[in-house]
């Protein structure tokens, strides 16, 4: 940057301020802990700018249209720097930094040391595969946009967040106010998937001029600007090697992935420490090495997506089988099951790190292929292939195991009151946005206390009326504030039931549920309604000796560790091999979430996350040219399916248990996307196979298929 000018801007009516680095104090923030300072990020860009999507100027007007208005009527004037978009090219000896002063464009590195240079020497076969999980847009139904009102020395926000108490912890100094003094709501949020857990700049720069200004502001983003601002998620290069015997038996392992962590490095360059802990998936590897870096570019800043680190691990792993399989002249199939880990490994230390929990790899993987008709698709494409039919049948697996509530995340606030309106609430500190938690949360609390669902209200993503919380992220929320409520329930119960025995004169061990109340056991004509126990409760004459007023508990449950749901998916498509167009025919899925509570939520969880998986294996990407400038920066452009382009999916579960919390539950809001992608891969190559197509890489478009086909032709 040489220089900004903003006065015209300044000369509009209904303009009330512009400001640049240069004319408000506004901190820079440093995306993760673990990093250098040096990465942080200037909310106003200082002396360049590092990415398109970087801020130069703030504009607070009267109206939107006079801002956008005003905003036009800025000008940069400014001299070119060398551009890196590219991760691998980062690392090379000549790449332009940065952040001279750091000396390189690393800000992460993490791995598993094995004692020797190559674990894989020795074995009788070794397959090796590179490819890219190409960085992908979270594409929110709602875009982000916050309303900041200032009063009495404290500000309100309204804003789509996925944890309004971590926002609250990290505003709040950036603001010179006591976190009590930050109230943060997050009324409705129209998809986060990861995005939505990083606060964006927008918000702090928006906060900071409330306060100043004395006065309310509001910004909104247009989808445009959310395409280039918003994190993006994925971003990797992932390159391995793994040993068999001449069996078709895991030896060894050896993998190395470069993540792209964009031009202020935050929680997403961190994700390659998850691809680290889930990089022995399901199966049994004798030895293992991994290696990661995460590097800054000049792009988007990369963030959590769904699936955040753990989808990378799956898709080389499933790659890597595949590749082995066609290599050693094996069914894709059995490969896997000759190395999936056993139903009595459980519990297990990985050499990733991980403590699973439990786990029937095994069981998952025999019901996908029954549910898929395996056999008789293996027919259908020999037929197909025989006959030289353009049109060619690709036949895809992959199993996972995945990582739900993980590391700091399997702490939740949750709290339930019986109120004397005969009424429930459930607090907790996770946030929904579209998960069904009213739902899920409503039906443990009518269970265990048999009070209606439609009588149970919602408290969350409101951080005066919440006292603390996570939020939502890892798909952790049933298993952590679901948890945290059914114990609080159960709670309550026993004091109700205490208070109950008092009340009608017997021991609290013959008293029951029922009648929308409690009972003495085959009294059910006598029973205290849920309303008069609260009452009760709270009046000291009915009240026993000793007792706390109130029906009320609350607490903070601690699942000590990360469940670890798994499955098995099985997709089929269509590749004409003439045009390199590609339909998905049919995808089935076997999730196993731990016990199901609700099995609607978690079929629409595994829908929504196979859709998501599949736009990455066929659709979607980010890309830039060679300056830098984003190709891909609104939804013209920017390939995202509807319904219309995928089939209905067929979704099937196995349930076990996990011993790390009442319920049994495991997440599932990932897992579908985690399982589909490779599944998907593994079957658009699985059909041009024959032709001598060994890979292909993401988004599998007709183009890419079609070019890959032509070369292996020759």
């Amino acid at each position: 940057i040489t220089s900004i000018e903003t006065s015209s801007a300044k000369e509009i009516d209904g303009v009330i301020g512009v400001w640049t680095a240069n004319d408000i104090d506004m901190p820079p923030q440093l995306g993760f802990a673990m990093y250098p300072p040096v990465f942080s990020r200037p909310l106003l860009a200082t002396d360049k700018v590092r990415f398109v999507g970087d801020i130069i100027a703030v504009v607070v007007a009267e109206t939107a249209s006079i801002a956008a208005d005003a905003a036009a009527e800025i000008w940069m004037d400014f001299e070119p720097l060398p551009v890196i978009t590219d991760p691998e090219e980062a690392l090379a000896e000549n790449a332009p930094i940065l952040f001279e002063e750091h000396g390189s464009n690393v800000c992460f590195e993490t791995g598993i040391e094995h004692e020797g240079d190559d674990p894989t020497e020795g074995s009788d076969h070794i397959a090796e595969v590179k490819m890219v999980s190409q960085r992908i847009a979270g594409v929110p139904i709602e875009a982000n946009g916050i309303v900041a009102i200032p009063e009495d020395g404290k500000l309100t926000t309204w804003m789509p967040t996925q944890s309004p108490h971590a926002f609250r912890e990290g505003l709040a100094p950036l603001l010179g106010l006591e976190e009590e003094n930050l109230h943060i709501i997050a009324p409705a949020v129209g998809g986060g998937f990861g995005p939505k857990a990083a606060m964006p700049a927008e918000y702090i720069a928006t906060s900071i001029l409330a306060m100043q200004l004395q006065r309310p502001l509001k910004w909104t983003e247009l989808r445009s600007e959310n395409m280039v601002a918003n994190g993006h998620g994925r971003a990797s290069v992932l390159t391995g090697k793994m040993g068999f015997d001449n069996e078709g038996k895991i030896t060894s392992f050896d993998a190395q992935a470069i993540f792209d962590a964009g031009a202020y490095p935050g929680i997403g360059g961190f994700l390659a420490f998850y691809t680290q802990l889930m990089i022995q998936g399901v199966y049994e590897i004798p030895k293992l090495r991994f290696h990661a870096l995460s590097v800054a570019t000049n792009t988007t800043t990369t963030v959590a997506y769904r699936g955040a680190g753990r989808p990378e691990a799956t898709q080389l792993l499933e790659r890597l089988m595949d590749v082995a399989a066609d290599e050693l002249n094996i069914d894709p199939v059995e490969i896997r099951r000759k190395n999936l880990l056993a139903a009595d490994a459980f519990p297990l230390t990985t050499l990733g790190g991980m403590n699973y929990d439990s786990g029937e790899y095994a069981l998952a993987l025999d019901r996908a292929l029954e549910e898929s008709g395996y056999e008789d698709l293996l027919a259908q494409q020999q037929e197909r292939r025989g006959d030289g039919n353009s049109k060619q049948l690709g036949i895809g697996v992959a199993t996972y195991v995945e990582c739900t509530a993980p590391t700091g995340l399997h702490v939740e606030y949750g709290a339930v009151e019986i109120h004397e309106d005969g009424t429930a609430s459930a607090t907790v500190g996770t946030s929904a946005h579209g998960q069904g938690h009213l739902t899920a949360f409503s039906m443990i609390i009518s269970e265990i206390l048999g009070i209606d669902m439609e009588k149970v209200r919602l408290i969350q993503s409101d951080t005066e009326q919440v006292p603390r919380g996570a939020g939502t992220m890892g798909s952790r929320s049933l298993q952590t504030a679901g948890s945290a409520i059914h114990i609080a329930s159960e709670t309550v119960l026993e004091k109700a039931k205490t208070l109950a025995a008092h009340l009608l004169e017997a021991s609290a061990d013959d008293i029951t549920i029922g009648g929308g109340g409690l009972h003495v056991a085959g009294v059910p004509a006598n029973v205290v309604s849920w309303a008069d126990l609260a009452k009760a409760s709270n009046d000291d004459e009915k009240r026993p000796e000793g007792m706390e007023p109130g029906l009320t508990h609350e607490l903070d449950f601690d699942g000590t560790d990360a469940t670890f749901p798994f499955g098995a998916h099985v997709a089929v498509v269509e590749v004409d091999v003439e045009t390199g167009g590609v339909e998905l025919l049919r995808h089935i899925a076997v999730d196993d979430c731990g016990k199901i509570l609700n099995p609607l939520i978690v079929t629409g969880q595994q829908h929504g996350g196979i859709a998501q998986g599949a736009a990455q294996a066929l659709y979607e990407g980010v890309f830039y040219d060679e300056e830098g400038n984003p190709l891909t920066g609104n939804l013209m452009d920017y390939a995202i399916p509807s319904s219309a382009e995928l089939p209905s999916f067929e979704t099937f579960n196995t349930e076990t248990p996990t011993p790390r919390n009442p319920l049994g539950a495991k997440g599932i809001g990932e897992s579908g996307t985690i399982g589909s992608t490779p599944s998907i891969h593994n079957a658009v190559i699985n059909a041009v196979s024959h032709l001598g197509v060994k890979h292909i890489d993401m988004p599998l478009t007709p183009e890419r298929v079609w070019q890959a086909i032509q070369s292996a032709e020759g």
